[in-house]
This record gives C-alpha cells, structure tokens and sequence, in this order.
C-alpha cells in the first residue's frame, strides 16, 4: 500500500529484490560497478549510493556473493560492537564482470525504477489531479496587474491539465502568467533520478530542471531505519520546464551519451507532472506549425513516443501542462486543426489606462522614482497618442530604468521630469526612417 505525503501518494520503498521488477543482471551489475567506481565496500554506503533499503541491498549481496563476484573481508572493530559492520570487496571475478559491465554501460549509482512502475505514480501524481481555486491562483499572482477576467479564463485551463495557448501584443506579461501558474501548484511530486526500459537507462532526475523540497535532504543514518518513500526518486516541486525561441524538435528526443552508452530524458519527460512552457513560439527555427504537430500525440492520448538508438520505439506518460506563448495571431501560425488540438486560447492584451498607471505607480514606488503629475500628463497626452494610446505592462518598467539612468548618469535625484520623460521614450521605440548607405 503506498504512503501518503500531502497530497500525493508516495512510492513505497521495495523491501524484496523481486519487488523492484528489474533484471537481475542488471541490478547485479549495478552493484558491482558501484562498489567498483565508488570503491565502497559497506552495505549501508552502499545502499545508500544505489537508493534501496538495507535489506534489499544486502540481498544483492549476497546472490553477487554465491556467484563468486564479493567476498567478506571480516568484521571492522572490536567482535560484539552494535555498529559494526561486514565490509566486501570484489573478488578477481568480480572485477572482471564490472569491467565488463562498465564496457557496455557506464551507468552506477541509484538504481532505476522500470518504466511501468513509474508509470503508475505518475498516474498518482498527475497534474490533472490538481484543481487549483481561484484564491490559489491570485495569489500566485498578486504581483501582476491583470484584467479582471483572466483569472476566471485561467481558472478552468489550469485546473483541466489541459494545454493553453497564450497570445497577444509582446511585452503585456505571458511569460509572468506562465511563471504565476507554476507558483500556484504550490504541492510535491516524485521524481525518479532514472527509469528502465528494455535494459536501458534513462536518466530523469536533473537538478537544472526540478527543485527538490525543502526538508528532504538525506540523512545517512535514514536508511539504518524505514525509509519514508522510494529513495529511488526525489521529492520535489512540481517542474517547470521553459524554453525559447532556441526550442528544436531534436530537444524533443531521446539524448542518447555514446561515451556512457546510457540516455538523457527530453524536456517534456523531465517536465512530467509539472508544466513545460514553449515561450516566444514563432521564433523558434522550426516553423510554429511543425512543433505543434509534434504534440499532437501527447495532447489527444496523454502518451508520448520515444525511440532507443535501435529505433525501437516505445511509449512513456505524457503528464504536462503545456503551454504555448506567442506574439503572433495564431491564425498566422496555426492551421485549424492544430488549433483544435490546444484546447483553451487565452487572449492577453495590453493594460487600459487606469491599470497602465497602477503598473506605472507600483514600479516607481518600487524603484524608489519620486512621481510628477505634470511628467505623467506629459507622456498621457503628448507621447502615447503618437502611438495611438496602445499601452503595454513592459512600459512602466522600461520608461522608468531608462530614467534611473540618466539621474544615476547626471547626478541628480530620482524624480520624472517631462524631459526625462522625452529621453526615456526616444530609446523605447525605433523611428521607421530609410538609412544611407
């Protein structure tokens, strides 16, 4: 029966070799090139390195021990002494078969969870589980000023698991919406440091991409009791993972290291359970259209489709929240029934006047920009209607960094001025102009 930490249910630790569903070789070798590469010779260290309970780690052990791959090396300290303990090494045998071992996989460490067990925690811990209130979600957000309907569009698309679609002018906050909606899952997940599949390794865990939770550091005498979960994974925030305009489709694969012959998950695995925000889509050198394609699958079936250097191919849960950012009209980007595919498409435009300048106030008094009624009428009335009154969130911030530093270059208090103001909007905007060569 699994345990419980929050709300999500945890791994139980196996206590079993038969219980972790793995090839015996494999687990056999693992052991070996550990102590082999670690050079750790105490079963406690080593069930620590390799992630299992004490148990299962000393059943290992022992079957490496009457295949005449270990041998005892006699007790440490004094005869009687509670703490001590049996230290092995490998035997001339033993050391053959690491070498051998590490020659076809480079892979020690942790042992891996198979794909099928993973696969039912993620079931588990899926982020269509998680139904997020609308108090969660302003909260996350209070920093922004957003029209009064967002939440209510975003509400029901985050809570659905389903992917969104954010687009609208640039510079009015979709990246901060995206970041805002990571912030409001707030729970913990289980993330595997490596899953199995059909004897290969594929590692999972990356300390870049997940947070581990606060509070979850090991204790190395933790496993001389019950452990609280399946060490084998890592307790951690919900992922979100972020790309650009340097997004590729081969990001999208498998990562295969020729020198360790083992694999490194791709970003939406990585991302399982969490969120995987495609910010600035259309920037990308892969046509908009093509990326969204190769989401089609994983959107419609919850499941993606990774292939081995073999070519074999096989499937893995597709658990993400995907979201796609975009400045374009995805009109423009999009056919239909790519479109009919993202299933929520939220509008993000730009601030009216009054909450332009509830941004504008909020970013001075932040910055420490002492304000001046005459330099803001000044820019409402003589700067924005050359733009034709279109107001957009980056503009506060940008008008005012730029009037920092021409006080900080001149010497003189932050305070706006019409003619800071006229500075500030000069490096804002490039004038369309034919240039001479």
């Amino acid at each position: 029966m699994n345990m419980e930490t929050g709300a999500v249910m945890a791994p139980p630790p196996p206590k079993r070799i038969e219980e972790m569903q793995l090839p015996l070789v494999m687990m056999r070798d693992i052991i070996l090139k550990t102590m082999f590469r670690k050079n750790t010779n105490i079963v406690t260290d080593l069930a620590q390195t390799v992630c299992l309970p004490v148990t299962v780690t000393q059943e290992l052990i022992d079957m490496c021990r009457a295949q005449g791959l270990l041998e005892a090396m006699g007790t440490m300290g004094p005869a009687g002494e509670v703490s001590s303990e049996m230290p092995y090494q490998l035997t001339d045998t033993g050391k053959a078969r690491a070498l051998d071992a590490l020659a076809q996989s480079e892979y020690f460490g942790p042992m891996p969870v198979p794909l099928d067990v993973y696969a039912e925690q993620v079931k588990r811990q899926s982020i269509r589980n998680i139904q997020i209130t609308r108090d969660q979600l302003t909260g996350a957000m209070g920093h922004l000023v957003l029209p009064d309907d967002l939440i209510s569009n975003l509400g029901p698309a985050v809570s659905s698991g389903r992917s969104i679609l954010m687009y609208g002018p640039p510079g009015n906050g979709k990246s901060s919406i995206s970041n805002g909606i990571r912030d409001a899952m707030g729970d913990r997940i289980y993330v595997p440091r490596a899953i199995e599949y059909s004897g290969q390794v594929i590692t999972v865990y990356d300390p870049i991409v997940h947070s581990k939770a606060e509070g979850d550091n090991e204790n190395p005498n933790a496993l001389r009791r019950t452990a609280r979960f399946d060490r084998r994974y890592v307790l951690c925030q919900r992922p979100t993972v972020i790309t650009g305009g340097e997004l590729s489709l081969n990001m999208l694969d498998l990562v295969y290291n020729p020198t360790a012959r083992t694999y490194q998950a791709p970003l939406q695995l990585k991302s399982t359970g969490g969120i995987f925000i495609v910010d600035d889509l259309g920037r990308q050198a892969e046509p908009p259209q093509k990326l969204v394609n190769r989401w089609i699958v994983p959107l419609e079936e919850s499941k993606d489709i990774l292939a081995l250097q073999s070519g074999e191919k096989f499937e893995v849960p597709f658990d993400t929240l995907v979201i796609f950012s975009t400045n374009f009209h995805p009109n423009e980007i999009f056919d239909q029934a790519a479109l009919r595919r993202i299933f929520f498409k939220i509008k993000i435009d730009g601030p009216h006047q009054q909450d332009f300048l509830k941004i504008f106030s909020l970013v001075a008094r932040k910055k420490k920009m002492q304000l001046d009624e005459a330099s803001l009428v000044h820019l409402l009335r003589n700067k924005y209607p050359t733009i034709k009154n279109i107001y957009a969130n980056y503009q506060p911030i940008f008008l005012i960094d730029q009037m920092i530093s021409v006080c900080d270059f001149e010497g003189i208090p932050y305070k706006m001025t019409p003619e800071l103001i006229d500075r500030a909007w000069d490096n804002m905007f490039v004038k369309d102009e034919h240039i001479v060569k």
